[in-house]
């Protein structure tokens, strides 16, 4: 059950191994009632991939007991063992487990509270008889021997280019081409998916590339790995929106994937009958038709960018679009600018505007949660993710699976404290903004910002110094208001207040990604998928009931083979290995029967 460089005298790696030893008894007499038992009775096992083909979260003992009587006969777990000494805090022992399944190898995460599982994460690794082709099994490169039809790697990689999407069809077709959909190319090219990427901007890292001049990102470097190839050690902790373009161009070029640019997705269709997509594209010019068995919309975790229906909008005689379109301050120098939204983007903007000497205006519909660069980095991330953590003995990988093995309808307790924390050491800064009228929350509950990302995917901002322009008055606020009504010249806000403007900035977010779906597919398919991202916490803008995880993301959804990619680059990176593993079995014919899928609650 242990490795033999386990502690065998220490309590909280014996009371680990008792636990795994009673559980792996439990599954293999197929007693789920008795394996059940094992948790505390609101206790959770989230899974994702290895048991239930899903990415599903369980709470209690009954959902549990369910789960297992379900998937035991397939899944047939076995070989279960600590990796390490477990560890004991605050009454609490953690543990890192391997384990296997029929098909896969995997890794696991225990919290015991009084002998009992509190949380319980199971993840798939690899599929064992499709391995990664990574360190013993890394390919040879160079073919050594006399052969009259041996190929270079050169001519190997044109030869692909040429015919995938033309003589041969890809496996897997992703559609958009930014860090997630990169990602997920990747992973896919190591278990040997055939796959084409497409995006309407001519190169990889044009997203980032085509977005205003001050725009970087606001999550540290340790954060935002991408997968098999972290930023090296001299990478700055912020990394600029060019430097990351460049490295995503760079980064599809070293790990051989097929991306096409200038390349836009016209229509898709499911092909029923043939399980197969027919999709239409057009490749700079070029019609072509391609039928790929998996589709995977990897457009971020946005839709199509929401622009409000302001009466009068069509007189206006100044510049207005939304925050996605705006090009940089540079050409606004003594303009009146309004910017109406207040979360990241609208911060990052009105920052730019008033370096450039404009007279910037921020309307604030609602509260924002607002926390300092520094202090999330310190309070709230730097155990998992900062130099500290890398020397302490902390990798990427460990750090993705710790922060994956909190339940979210747990997480909060772990956020609340610190991010009361965060609000007793800048206690200051947040009066001066409270001062100058800016809206302020900590989430409805308290538990802060990633809470908020995960439940909305808005309401937040990083502040990397655009907060100190409100609080000083340097970029104006106008706070619980909205524009009314927009004149030639000027808007009108609904308290009857009139501003004038030469440019309207609308940092108003963006829909569901499943508007991508209506809009390339069908409006039947996206309402038959429903919306993605949130989780049913009944908070702002994720309505119940409870679902447990995110809706539609990384996992099977109501359309066969459609699948939804992204979120940030510490997701994007953590779940893309999740999708692939489902997507390469489906290839292979490996059985992946799928439990639990939430019923669809809202279409958008």
């Amino acid at each position: 059950m242990t490795h033999t460089s386990l502690t065998p005298t220490h309590e909280p790696t014996l009371a680990a191994a008792a636990w795994i030893e009673k559980l792996s008894t439990a599954l293999s007499s197929n007693t789920p009632t008795e394996a059940a038992q094992l948790f505390e009775e609101e206790g959770h096992w989230r899974d994702l991939v290895a048991f239930t083909w899903n990415i599903k979260t369980l709470s209690g003992r009954a959902a549990i007991r369910d789960m297992i009587a379900a998937t035991q006969a397939t899944a047939t777990p076995s070989n279960w063992r600590l990796e390490e000494d477990a560890t004991e805090a605050n009454g609490v022992v953690e543990a890192w487990i391997s384990f296997e399944t029929k098909v896969a190898k995997g890794r696991g995460y225990l919290r015991l509270r009084n002998g009992l599982a509190w949380t319980f994460l199971t993840t798939m690794v690899e599929l064992k008889d499709y391995p990664e082709k990574r360190n013993k099994l890394r390919p040879k490169g160079a073919e050594h021997g006399a052969s009259k039809s041996r190929q270079t790697w050169l001519e190997k990689r044109q030869h692909e280019e040429a015919t995938l999407g033309y003589s041969e069809q890809p496996y897997c077709l992703i559609i958009g081409g930014g860090q997630g959909g990169i990602g997920l190319g990747a992973r896919l090219r190591q278990l040997d998916v055939p796959t084409i990427i497409i995006d309407a901007l001519p190169k990889p890292g044009d997203t980032w590339r085509n977005r205003y001049k001050s725009l970087s990102l606001h999550d540290p470097i340790w954060y935002d790995h991408m997968p098999y190839i972290p930023f090296p050690e001299n990478w700055p902790v912020f990394t600029p929106k060019d430097k990351i373009g460049d490295w995503l161009e760079m980064y599809t070029k070293v790990m051989e994937l097929n991306y096409w640019g200038s390349t836009r997705c016209t229509q898709a269709k499911f092909d029923e009958e043939r399980q197969e997509w027919t999709v239409e594209v057009d490749r700079d010019g070029e019609k072509l038709t391609l039928h790929p068995k998996q589709l995977v919309l990897a457009t971020g975790m946005s839709g199509i960018p929401n622009i409000p229906n302001i009466p009068g909008m069509d007189s206006f005689e100044g510049e207005q679009h939304h925050s996605s379109q705006h090009p940089g301050g540079e050409t606004y120098k003594g303009k009146k600018c309004i910017v109406l939204g207040a979360n990241n983007s609208a911060h990052d903007i009105c920052c730019a505007l008033w370096e450039n000497d404009a007279d910037v205006t921020m309307i604030q519909r609602s509260s924002t949660h607002i926390i300092k660069s520094d202090s999330l980095m310190e309070l709230v991330l730097g155990g998992l993710y900062s130099e500290e953590a890398v020397e302490n003995g902390m990798t990427t990988y460990k750090a993705d699976l710790t922060f994956a093995s909190i339940p979210f309808e747990i997480m909060p307790q772990f956020h609340i404290p610190a991010y009361e924390a965060v609000a007793e050491k800048d206690a200051e800064f947040y009066q001066r903004l409270t001062d100058a009228g800016f809206m302020l929350d900590f989430g409805e509950d308290g538990s802060g910002l990633f809470m908020k990302y995960l439940r909305r995917g808005s309401g937040y901002y990083i502040d990397v110094g655009a907060s100190d322009l409100v609080a000083n008055g340097d970029i104006k606020l106008k706070a619980g208001v909205s524009i009314e009504r927009i004149n030639p010249k000027s808007v009108v806000l609904t308290d009857g207040t009139e501003l004038d403007a030469d440019l309207i900035v609308y940092a108003t977010g963006y829909g569901s990604m499943n508007g991508w779906a209506a809009k390339i597919i069908s409006q039947e398919v996206a309402d038959k998928v429903g919306k993605c991202w949130g989780m049913g916490s009944n908070t702002a803008k994720d309505p119940g009931p409870w679902e447990g995880e995110l809706r539609n993301m990384w996992k099977p959804t109501h359309q066969e083979a459609l699948w939804f990619h992204g979120g940030n680059l510490h997701q994007s990176r953590h779940y893309s290995q999740y999708l692939s593993l489902q997507i390469k079995a489906r290839m292979e014919g490996i059985d992946t029967p799928v439990y639990g899928m939430e019923p669809v609650y809202h279409l958008n």
